[in-house]
């Protein structure tokens, strides 16, 4: 069997804006001495002319960029996500937010798989942050071909996006000729009847792996990647509610404020459902082996596939 493609979504993010800095001249990119990191070295390398380190200055970079885009550019910040979001968040509300301008948020090393680098680095309340903000769309690509997709996506919206890539290699699974990425769109990837695993970001593949092993017991899982958070594909999560009845939500985040509470809203307040949201349980990750982590918070295949075993039986 041949080797599985892996590529960081950061990876892809740097790949994404030098094509996109090819075809677009008013697109620029800010940095906070992160670039090697947060992979925009490679568009600095391509347009150093277009590129600006801002020092470890993030909110500093935030307030530049709404400045940049009052004068028609579209700027790229780009951070981890732990300052993007959280060191930033008022420069990102006050500056971006509220007057709606057009900046781009390119947050890297966002959840627990950043790894050794320990609890301090690993944001599992960025999505929650940013949903919280009026008119901010947020996007957790789950490979590298939507990762490519999603910045493409957010450059040509009008007005402020959160992307959120990550650290660790994960498996390209959307490389066939039909994927289409849409802002506001989630993706059925597997059909089923028994129960809905509605996932994000890397924990889209561990998703499919755990349905495929929830098959071998008889319990037939559809799987529905949502990889914009906000606005949330609100159809599709009712259609799934109706058709099967019963739905878990996976998330490399805290269950508090990301997918599994939008995708809880949603039903609550239009087609009560039982939701069971698996992801980061109130408390703050530790320093490890990202793959390790996964496995210990229960987020990959394995942990996946046992939560929802045990409360299907």
């Amino acid at each position: 069997m041949s080797e599985v493609k892996k590529v960081a979504t950061r990876d892809s993010y740097g790949n994404a804006l030098v094509e996109l800095g090819k075809e677009h001249e008013n697109l620029l990119v800010l940095d906070a001495d992160l670039a090697a990191a947060t992979k925009t070295g490679v568009f600095k390398k391509e347009f150093p002319d277009r590129h600006i380190d801002c020092g470890i200055a993030e909110a500093n970079m935030t307030g530049i960029a709404a400045g940049l885009s009052t004068c028609g550019f579209v700027p790229f910040v780009s951070t981890f996500a732990m300052f993007a979001a959280g060191r930033s968040f008022e420069q990102v509300r006050n500056s971006i937010g509220y007057p709606h301008l057009n900046v781009k948020i390119g947050a890297t090393h966002a959840g627990i798989s950043v790894g050794e680098d320990g609890a301090s680095h690993q944001c599992n309340e960025d999505i929650a942050l940013m949903r919280a903000i009026p008119g901010m769309v947020v996007i957790n690509p789950s490979d590298d071909v939507e990762a490519k997709a999603a910045v493409k996506a957010a450059y040509e919206h009008e007005g402020p996006v959160y992307l959120r890539f990550g650290r660790l290699a994960v498996p390209v699974i959307n490389d066939n000729a039909d994927y289409k990425f849409e802002i506001g769109k989630g993706v059925e990837l597997r059909d089923g009847k028994d129960c809905t695993i509605i996932a994000t970001g890397l924990c889209v593949c561990e998703a499919l792996e755990a349905a495929e092993r929830l098959a071998a017991d008889g319990i037939d899982a559809q799987v529905i990647n949502i990889h914009t958070i906000k606005p949330l594909d609100e159809e599709l999560v009712l259609a799934a509610a109706k058709k099967t009845g019963r739905i878990f939500t996976v998330e490399e985040h805290s269950v508090i404020g990301g997918l599994g509470a939008a995708v809880s809203e949603c039903l609550g307040e239009n087609y009560p459902t039982k939701v069971t949201r698996i992801g980061m349980n109130d408390v703050f990750g530790e320093s490890g082996p990202a793959k390790e982590l996964l496995h210990k918070y229960k987020l990959d295949a394995d942990g996946i596939y046992e939560r929802i075993s045990s409360e299907m039986k």
